[in-house]
C-alpha cells in the first residue's frame, strides 16, 4: 500500500535536514509496509540498486543460520562452545550467550582492528584466541562483542561442512532473493569516507575482506534488499526460518539499558523501545559505512537507512535517525485493522466450550477463530489467550499466545458428557460468577 502524501513529504524532510547536518555524502532511507517496499527517499548522490556496506546487520544473518541449524537438530543454543570447536580457550560460554552478547567476551579478535586491516582465514582466528578474551563471566551484562560473531560463524561452518559466506547465500539470501546482498562489492556501489571533524573534507576507506571474522560484519547490500530482509522479519517466510524461531530472536536475552529499559539484545537482534512500542532489528557500521534496520512487527512496518560516511552527525546516531523515521510512519499511518469476514464453524466438540465463562468473579470469552479457541480476558482487558488442539487426545489443548502460551488447557466434563469447567494451567473456569 503507498503512503499519504504528507507522509512521503514528512520522510523527504527528515532526510533532507538529516542529510545537510550529518556531514555524509549520500544517506538514502526505504519504508516498508505490510511486506512490501513502500517508499525510498535520499539525498546526495545516489542510484537505484546501488550497494552500501551493511557491517553489523550481517549478525542477524548469522543469527539466522545459527537458528536454522538448532531446529535442524544439529545443535542446541545451551550447548558450551568447547562442544563445537573443541580446545577453544573461550570456549565455557553458550551459544545463547554468543548470540546475546551475554557471554562476556571481548569486543574485538587479537591483532590489530579488523574492520581496517583485514582478516584472517578460520584456522588461523581460531588459533590466536587466549584466555583472557573473556572479559566477563557468563550473564555478568551486556557486553557488545564482534568476536562473538566470528565465533559463532566457525561454529556454523563446521557444523554444516561448508564456508560462513555459502552457508549464508544459499540458506538465506537466494531463497530470500537477495541477489544484491554479497560477499564482496558489486557495482553499482556507494563508496565509503571518513570525514574531517572541521576541514570538510573526506577520504576514502579500504574494502578488506573480514575474512573470519565476516559473520560479524561483511555484507554488501541495497536499501531493496534490506528492505525484503526487514518483511522476512516482521513475517518470516516458514521455508526459511519458523516463524515462532523468528519470534524467539525477537525476544530480550539481556538489557543493555539497564537504567532506563530502552534498549536491549536478543538472539542477534537489537531491541528499542520508544514508548509503547518495541522495535527490532540491528545497527550496522564498517569503515565508511553505516545502516540500520528498524522494525515493528505488530504492523509490519519497517524502516531501512544507509549512508557512507562512518560517523553519522545525528542524535543517537543513524539508529536514532532510523527510528525518528518510523515513528513518523506509524504516527501518521497506523496499521488498519484487518477486515472482518464470516469464518467456517466450530466442529461440534468446540462449541459447546464458547461462550462467557467465569474465575475469581473475572469474565472470559470464548470463541472460535478458524483453527483456535481463543479465550479473552474481558475484566482485565488482557490480550487473548490462543489455544491450539495438542495432539490426538480430546479436550486437550496448548496455550499459543499471551499469558497462558505453552499451558495446557483441559476441558472438564461431566458423567454424561457435558463441558462443566475449563482447566487452564490448574485455574478452573465455570460458567457461574461464583468459579
Amino acid at each position: 500500500m503507498p503512503l499519504l502524501p504528507e507522509t512521503v513529504s514528512r520522510i523527504g524532510e527528515l532526510v533532507a535536514r538529516a542529510h545537510a547536518g550529518a556531514r555524509v555524502p549520500t544517506l538514502v532511507a526505504g519504508v516498508v509496509r505490510d511486506g512490501e517496499a513502500a517508499h525510498v527517499a535520499s539525498a546526495g548522490p545516489y542510484q537505484a540498486g546501488m550497494q552500501f556496506r551493511i557491517g553489523s546487520v550481517t549478525k542477524t544473518m548469522t543469527a539466522a543460520l545459527v537458528l536454522a541449524l538448532r531446529d535442524e537438530g544439529r545443535l542446541a543454543l545451551d550447548d558450551l562452545l568447547y562442544r563445537h570447536l573443541p580446545g577453544t580457550p573461550v570456549g565455557a560460554v553458550t551459544l545463547r550467550q554468543l548470540l546475546g552478547h551475554a557471554g562476556g567476551v571481548q569486543r574485538e579478535p587479537d591483532g590489530d582492528w579488523w574492520e581496517r586491516n583485514g582478516g584472517t582465514d578460520v584456522e588461523t582466528f581460531l588459533a590466536t584466541l587466549t584466555a583472557d578474551k573473556v572479559a566477563y563471566p557468563p550473564l555478568h551484562g551486556f557486553h557488545y562483542s564482534n568476536l562473538a560473531y566470528g565465533l559463532l560463524g566457525a561454529v556454523v561452518s563446521r557444523l554444516a561442512g561448508e564456508e560462513w559466506r555459502v552457508l549464508a547465500h544459499k540458506r538465506l539470501l537466494r531463497p530470500l532473493g537477495l541477489e544484491r546482498t554479497t560477499y564482496d562489492p558489486a557495482e553499482p556501489f556507494a563508496r565509503g569516507y571518513v570525514m574531517h571533524p572541521w576541514l570538510d573534507e573526506m577520504r576514502e576507506e579500504p574494502r578488506l575482506d573480514a575474512g573470519a571474522m565476516a559473520p560479524a560484519g561483511q555484507l554488501w547490500s541495497t536499501v531493496g534488499d534490506l528492505s525484503r530482509w526487514a518483511a522476512f522479519l516482521a513475517d518470516p517466510d516458514p521455508a526459511v526460518l519458523a516463524p515462532a524461531t523468528v519470534g524467539e530472536m525477537c525476544a530480550p536475552v539481556v538489557m543493555s539499558d539497564l537504567d532506563g529499559w530502552r534498549e536491549a539484545y536478543g538472539l542477534g537482534l537489537q531491541l528499542w523501545r520508544r514508548g509503547e512500542r518495541v522495535f527490532v532489528g540491528h545497527t550496522g557500521s564498517m569503515p565508511g559505512y553505516v545502516c540500520v534496520i528498524a522494525v515493528h512487527r505488530p504492523t509490519r512496518t519497517a524502516v531501512v537507512t544507509c549512508a557512507n560516511a562512518y560517523t553519522v552527525q545525528y542524535p543517537g546516531g543513524l539508529g536514532g535517525f532510523a527510528l525518528d523515521l518510523i515513528e513518523a510512519v506509524l504516527d501518521r499511518e497506523p496499521a488498519r485493522p484487518a477486515p472482518w469476514r464470516p469464518g467456517p464453524p466450530p466442529p461440534p466438540d468446540v462449541a459447546p466450550l464458547t461462550g462467557r465463562w467465569w474465575w475469581m468473579g473475572r469474565e472470559f470469552e470464548a470463541g472460535w477463530a478458524g483453527d483456535a479457541l481463543v479465550v479473552t480476558p474481558l475484566t482485565t482487558g488482557e490480550a487473548p489467550w490462543r489455544f491450539e488442539p495438542d495432539g490426538p487426545a480430546p479436550d486437550r489443548w496448548r496455550g499459543r499466545s499471551g499469558d497462558n502460551d505453552g499451558e495446557i488447557l483441559q476441558v472438564r466434563r461431566s458423567a454424561a458428557g457435558e463441558v462443566t469447567a475449563l482447566d487452564i494451567a490448574t485455574a478452573v473456569f465455570t460458567r457461574e460468577p461464583w468459579g
